[in-house]
């Protein structure tokens, strides 16, 4: 049995398309014909030689889909051949294989334990959640990745009371379903940083009270007037540049605000503190998916997608064929989606 994938061979080079043959399932796998991938900042620093030196090339690449489990290895009691589920990087309930090798032209194709980039993936019990045959795989593929960070910054590591201020830095895919999430929370001033109009424009249509381009004004300046000079209660920074990521703690009031770090620097790249903000209680925290719980939250969010709490499907920019991968990467480097998705039935 075979896939098409599109596969890092060298980095700062464009995917490749390459058929690849299918392994079989040991304990724990999972086979799934997976019908969309999310198009992560992730895979575009992975692409972009970000993440330093690649020793796993030529490899696949996604962490977040949806699709349909068509096979199941020994072991597996989580789903079965016919379930509908969400494909997510984050680990939850079942058997943990951390990696798949493919055959293909090219000789060897690594995989770790997801990869969404492909037509038929071969991931594992604890990265697959299974979804309401409600939720359609379109908005469900959002459940793997971007809905379960953004919304976890604020209910799982936050968790900001009604009438307080939250500021999100960076309205893509992440920092859109975090300010959902503080909209569901009752903050009361609820402020989205962006330099693209158009993310500030979704982040009012989500909920956001106040929005700030920091192409315009000094984003900390500006978010210390909208709160009357004492700063924010917490702060989500969901751009991963350092130069918000500083902008973010800065921005938080002293005696107990929180920043929270949800993007990734480039290899190599640190951020700076004054250290005399942290004596004065300004705190700084990273978090890791959200600290999201697969088998816990994603049911709850589809719960709150079918009440019509969650838009997902105002969160999705714009949908491209795997052939166009690379299209939907560059894209995604240039701002001018907030989350791409990949049809594979396109």
């Amino acid at each position: 049995m075979r896939t098409e994938a599109a596969v890092l061979v060298e980095l700062n080079q464009p995917l490749l398309s390459l058929t690849l043959d299918l392994p079989e399932l040991r304990p724990g796998q999972v086979l799934v014909d997976v019908a969309y991938s999310g198009v992560c900042h992730s895979q575009l620093h992975e692409v972009r030689g970000r993440r330093g030196p690649d020793r796993f090339l030529p490899h696949t690449l996604g962490h977040e889909g949806s699709g349909t489990v068509t096979a199941v290895g020994p072991g597996v009691a989580k789903v079965r051949p016919g379930d509908r589920v969400v494909l997510t990087w984050i680990k939850g309930d079942g058997a943990d294989v951390p990696s798949v090798s493919y055959g293909s032209e090219l000789g060897r194709v690594n995989s770790g334990a997801i990869s969404t980039f492909m037509r038929r993936t071969v991931t594992c019990e604890n990265r697959v959640v299974p979804v309401p045959a409600e939720v359609p795989l379109r908005e469900a593929a959002l459940l793997g990745c971007a809905l379960p960070t953004g919304a976890g910054v604020v209910t799982n590591t936050a968790n900001p009371p009604a009438g307080s201020a939250l500021v999100v830095f960076g309205a893509g895919g992440i920092g859109l379903s975090a300010v959902m999430a503080a909209r569901l929370h009752g903050v009361g001033t609820l402020i989205a940083v962006d330099v693209v109009e158009q993310k500030l424009a979704d982040a009012r249509r989500f909920g956001a009270t106040h929005t700030v381009n920091a192409c315009h004004c000094d984003p900390v300046a500006a978010i210390l007037e909208l709160t009357g000079g004492r700063g924010a209660d917490f702060a989500v920074e969901a751009a991963g540049r350092r130069e918000t990521m500083e902008a973010a703690f800065r921005c938080v009031r002293d005696k107990g605000g929180l920043c929270v770090l949800a993007g990734n620097l480039p290899h190599g790249e640190q951020i700076s503190l004054n250290p005399f903000d942290l004596i004065r209680g300004k705190r700084i925290v990273g978090t890791w998916g959200g600290d999201t719980v697969p088998d816990r939250d994603l049911p709850r969010y589809a719960r709150l997608f079918l009440d019509g709490k969650l838009p997902l499907a105002d969160l999705i920019s714009r949908e491209y064929p795997l052939s166009g991968a690379n299209a939907a990467l560059d894209d995604l480097e240039g701002g001018r989606v907030a989350r791409a998705l990949i049809n594979m039935l396109a």
